[in-house]
């Protein structure tokens, strides 16, 4: 008798194990998904190598320093200082030579070294390497790069275009630069496990056959939604609410980006005169910019560039959401953070 209890708990014990593998197996499939236990999608490097030409010194110079905004994480400002209409903020280190960007409790974000140097930057790395880093979010040992780096918008980044940025960063004069690493919790890094995703086919160049595709692509390359779409506390951006501002970012203080969609709330009284005279002064008329908002990057654009960009724009999908940083900051149900003008959306 106690022999045939034994045997039938333990074939209750071993349907339990199986329903709550079964179970666990499930959860982990419709939520944070198996690359967060096995590992990020990679693909191994190879020896292929970009010709540095003039041609591609000069689009490279031109994305990293006007449409990637590079230097805006990879380099060190003084967010403190006083800045006056028409001046970038103050540079207070190299370019490329890397930043803090982020420091919180536990979670500490850095921008590295991208400079040429061989010890803290990326004079060891091979091109394909940094192409890699770039498009896929994986660095040259394998790390997975924090997605705050925009390899999924970079993702489609052309080839001829990525050759170019690395092209032109191979030229950044060395700065030996050692910075504490990034620091995140280990259950953020193993979610962030499932982000990149491998480039195994060519990517073209864009089509540039309307003012509208260039500016897409330009978004894209500058991130705008990145800042400007409101993101979950999984850090996903938030459906149905692309480029509708309320991202809370820090400069000196903290702001909401605004909203960039053509609704009332956002951005419908531009005109693409007073969009590329806000990029190139940051300002909207007599309203000053914070310096958060690269303006002083992405006002070195070419006149026609930042007319595509404005025409994408007005493509948006208008979405009511009113964020205000001259109102106190209340909470907003639409993005879940705090803002001025929250509490009217």
């Amino acid at each position: 008798m106690t022999r045939t209890w034994g045997r039938r708990l333990a074939r209750i014990a071993g349907y339990a194990v199986f329903v709550l593998l079964v179970v666990a197996s499930l959860a982990i499939t419709f939520t944070v998904g198996w690359r967060t236990v096995i590992g990020a999608r990679t693909r191994p490097l190879t020896a292929r190598t970009f010709q540095p030409t003039a041609e591609r010194m000069r689009r490279g110079e031109y994305l990293v320093h006007s449409v990637a905004r590079c230097m805006g994480c990879h380099a060190k400002y003084d967010e403190k200082a006083e800045h006056q209409k028409g001046e970038r903020p103050v540079p207070v280190s190299k370019d490329g030579a890397g930043a803090a960007l982020f420091h919180d409790g536990p979670i500490s974000v850095v921008a590295p070294n991208i400079t040429s140097d061989p010890e803290t930057g990326l004079g060891k790395w091979s091109d394909d390497a940094i192409a890699r880093a770039i498009r896929e979010g994986i660095a040259d040992d394998g790390r997975v790069l924090l997605p705050v780096m925009p390899y999924e918008n970079f993702r489609q980044m052309s080839d001829e275009d990525v050759a170019s940025v690395v092209v032109f960063l191979r030229t950044l004069p060395p700065v030996r630069s050692t910075l504490a690493p990034t620091k995140v919790p280990f259950l953020l890094t193993r979610l962030f496990q499932s982000v990149p995703q491998p480039v195994t086919s060519p990517v073209p160049e864009p089509d540039r056959s309307t003012p509208t595709r260039q500016g897409s692509y330009l978004a894209r390359m500058g991130s705008c939604s990145g800042c400007h779409t409101p993101r979950t506390p999984q850090f996903r951006l938030i459906p149905g609410m692309e480029m509708a501002g309320g991202n809370l970012m820090t400069w000196g203080k903290t702001v909401a980006t605004v909203n960039l969609t053509p609704d009332p709330s956002g951005i419908v009284y531009y005109d693409d005169v007073l969009f590329i005279e806000t990029m190139r002064t940051g300002y909207v008329r007599g309203r000053q910019l914070n310096s958060m908002m690269p303006w002083w990057v992405y006002g070195n654009m070419t006149d026609d560039d930042l007319k595509a960009l404005f025409a994408y724009l007005r493509t948006l999908q208008p979405v009511h959401h009113e964020v205000d940083n001259t109102e106190t900051p209340v909470p907003c149900k639409l993005c879940g953070n705090r803002h001025g003008l929250g509490n009217r959306n």
